[in-house]
């Protein structure tokens, strides 16, 4: 089974500001994580360039396998398998002997509210501005909590995170190894 996400972005937010609006609105405060990522791709690097990857994550809540494939710059653009796995390594490895590589690794902090049906994830990747991207059941519910904590419709962005990197904070991301508050190369 495979789902279509309903997410959109607002680059460049106060986080502050904007945690502050949301609890004064009652939103449930999940609290901030380090997401530790794995970017896998084919042996050609085609996944990437066709805006498609499979993602293995470290998180609080466990350790998450996901497929996601960005067909159109739209609030509905994505698809998205994922699902709970037990063992980091032994997933990798999986992976790795389906023939795929481990192209990227990856990792960013995120802070997670939610508001009704809509949760706000603030990330915050290294060296660049943060964001907040939103997720709910519909383009609306994603609208009307936008405008609850003024966040302007006509600057929302649909680009995945990997467009958003390269084409307005001009960092190769595509094309890197390590993407972490350590190691950029």
């Amino acid at each position: 089974m495979h789902n279509t996400e309903i997410e959109v972005r607002f680059l460049e937010i106060n986080k502050g500001e904007l945690i502050a609006k949301l609890k004064g609105l009652g939103a449930e405060d999940h609290g901030e994580e380090l997401l530790e990522e794995i970017i896998f791709d084919d042996a050609n690097l085609g996944w990437l360039k066709a805006n498609e990857f499979v993602r293995l994550r470290q998180s609080n809540n466990g350790i998450f396998l996901t497929y996601k494939n960005h067909k159109a710059a739209t609030a509905t653009g994505t698809e998205e398998i994922e699902f709970k796995v037990g063992d980091m390594q032994k997933a990798q490895d999986f992976l790795e002997r389906l023939g795929l590589i481990a192209y990227r690794r990856q990792q960013k902090y995120r802070h997670s509210l939610q508001l009704g049906e809509v949760v706000f994830d603030i990330d915050t990747w290294p060296k660049i501005p943060t964001y907040v991207e939103l997720e709910g059941p519909s383009e609306q519910a994603l609208k009307d909590a936008a405008q609850k904590v003024n966040l302007d419709w006509k600057n929302v962005v649909f680009e995945n995170a990997r467009i958003v990197i390269e084409q307005k904070y001009h960092i190769p991301v595509g094309t890197m190894k390590w993407f972490t508050f350590d190691r950029f190369e």
